[in-house]
């Protein structure tokens, strides 16, 4: 580990490591207004577009953009720049009405052609979209705040898959001019018609992004309620601060320098709770379970039985607390569909041991025919977590006889090269560590770590038809009973062939100064910054 329980959790360690603080950043924070948070997020923000990335984009696209339908605090969703929509009898036509005072940041009006653009965009990379867009006979405007859906056949899950942007790529409504761009081109404007507007000529990339309110933004009359309701903002910047080194952004939030850690390191737990002008609050309220992929495509992973091998070898338990997780926060994971899904199930689950099972791997990497290949495993060294965890992995690995190597880079190093399909002399992978909020799981739909389609899929590009044909199922099938069936039937299949390696759900509570309230609870790590403000303690 990077970081040394024993010694963080001594307060004079943390007071040492106020006093390091780099004098830049105190120069930057000390005269913070007082209607101004400052924010350290949980990743270092490179790319914009939310249709491009999955990981970090989301919580910048939530801010400046607004979607048609938003989850609330249940799951469900509810109309957020929609205003009316209906359903024919055959329920093949679905019309919607944009509701009064959207306008873009640039003061045009959002229309019906800037919603159908910016779905047509968003189908061509999202799973939901995909299978609307292959269901739709027809997508266009009626009116100037009018759009039509009409379906070749009635698709029953269409407005929870409209919501379903928290799962996959964020259905950002973007000027009709941006969603043209091909998904594989940038959008670089970050003109939306959110409740906050991006300040360009106070970025500072790999530094700080500064969001400013959006006094035009008309929100909901309903309460903010998970992502849905009123986006109410009650402060008027948001500045993202990023700071990589966690114990110098804990000295940043001690010192009052920032307002909120979205990710400390949770050997700090102790300090923070008992400082008292500091708080930890859970407002990810369904968790992160990690997981690692294997690229199926190259040796050894490309053999089933080495896949299954590292079912047995991870010790879920173990790798969290050797990753910095606090022990309290953790929990393991034996379903493909989380633990707060309504689909969670132990269906074929016999390989689950406490403590793993080291020999059964061993076993099963001979049983694979291997032969002593590298297994690169790609460190994000920006996400401590994840690093912890990978060099713990590269170890237990050694330790039965496979060759494991680290690649080390930051997070976005890792984003550029696990899209690499060929073998590890040629840029390749073997391994990536990453994670996903544990609710997610819940919708094989849209999450692209639940497919299993081959080289058009999530990376690692596992292959199962038969699981394939069960997950086409999931958006046709109408009662819970039938769907859980299904789902046990998915898992069966899912921890035969063996996509994704679960190493345990960490719940994932955020630090921050006691002045600063009104955080919006989500089952999701991308949070809200509508509803917060700075009061006096």
């Amino acid at each position: 580990m990077t970081i040394s329980r024993r010694n963080l959790i001594k307060t004079g360690l943390a007071a040492g490591t106020a006093l390091s603080m780099p004098t830049i950043l105190r120069a930057q924070t000390s005269q913070a207004d007082a209607r101004t948070v400052r924010w350290v997020p949980d990743g270092n923000l490179v790319v914009f577009d939310p249709i491009i990335d999955l990981a970090l984009a989301p919580q910048h696209a939530i801010a400046i953009y607004d979607t048609l339908f938003e989850v609330d605090s249940k799951g469900m969703p509810q109309p957020q720049m929609v205003g009316k929509w209906g359903v024919s009898e055959d329920k093949k036509t679905y019309k919607f009405q944009l509701r009064e005072g959207l306008t873009f940041h640039d003061g045009s009006p959002v229309t019906a052609a800037d919603c159908v653009a910016s779905i047509r965009r968003w189908a061509q990379v999202d799973t939901s979209g995909k299978l609307i867009m292959a269901k739709a006979k027809d997508l266009s405007k009626q009116d100037e705040k009018t759009f039509t859906i009409t379906l070749n056949e009635p698709l029953p899950l269409l407005i929870p898959l409209l919501a379903s942007s928290y799962v996959g790529y964020y259905l950002a409504i973007m000027r009709e001019k941006d969603a043209k761009l091909p998904p594989t081109e940038q959008v670089t404007a970050n003109i939306g018609s959110g409740p906050f507007k991006f300040n360009d000529a106070l970025a500072k990339p790999g530094a700080s992004f500064t969001y400013d309110r959006n006094e035009q933004y008309v929100p909901r009359q309903e309460p903010p309620d998970g992502f849905a309701g009123g986006k109410l903002v009650k402060v008027d910047r948001v500045i993202r601060q990023w700071i990589s080194d966690q114990q110098t952004a804990f000295a940043a939030l001690q010192a009052g320098e920032v307002d909120l850690v979205q990710l400390p390191a949770q050997v700090l737990f102790p300090v923070i709770k008992s400082d008292p002008n500091l708080e930890v609050e859970l407002v990810n309220t369904s968790g992160s379970d990690m997981f690692l992929r294997m690229n199926c495509l190259q040796k050894p992973f490309n053999n089933v039985k080495a896949r299954q091998a590292m079912l047995h070898l991870i010790d879920q338990e173990a790798i969290m607390r050797a990753a910095g997780f606090d022990p309290n926060y953790i929990n393991p994971v034996k379903s493909i569909f989380g633990n707060s899904s309504p689909y969670s199930n132990e269906q074929n689950t016999g390989w689950y041991k406490k403590g793993g099972n080291p020999e059964k791997a061993k076993q099963l990497f001979q049983e694979a025919g291997y032969a002593g290949d590298t297994v690169l495993i790609m460190q994000s060294t920006d996400w401590p977590e994840a690093s912890n965890a990978a060099q713990y992995l590269a170890n237990t690995m050694r330790k039965i006889g496979v060759s494991a190597e680290l690649a080390p880079s930051d997070w976005g190093g890792v984003e550029k090269r696990r899209a690499n399909k060929g073998p590890i002399e040629d840029g390749g992978w073997s391994v990536f560590i990453s994670d996903w909020t544990d609710s997610k799981l819940g919708n094989p739909v849209s999450l692209p770590l639940l497919l299993a389609n081959g080289e058009d899929g999530y990376y690692g590009w596992p292959t199962n038809d038969e699981y394939e044909a069960l997950r086409a199922k999931w958006a046709y099938v109408e009662t819970l009973d039938e769907r859980q069936a299904l789902a046990r039937e998915m898992q069966r299949l899912a921890w035969d062939f063996v996509g994704t390696v679960m190493f345990g759900q960490s719940m994932l509570p955020v630090a921050r100064r006691k002045s600063l309230t009104g955080l919006v609870h989500v089952a999701s790590n991308t949070l809200p910054m509508w509803n917060m403000q700075k009061v006096s303690v």
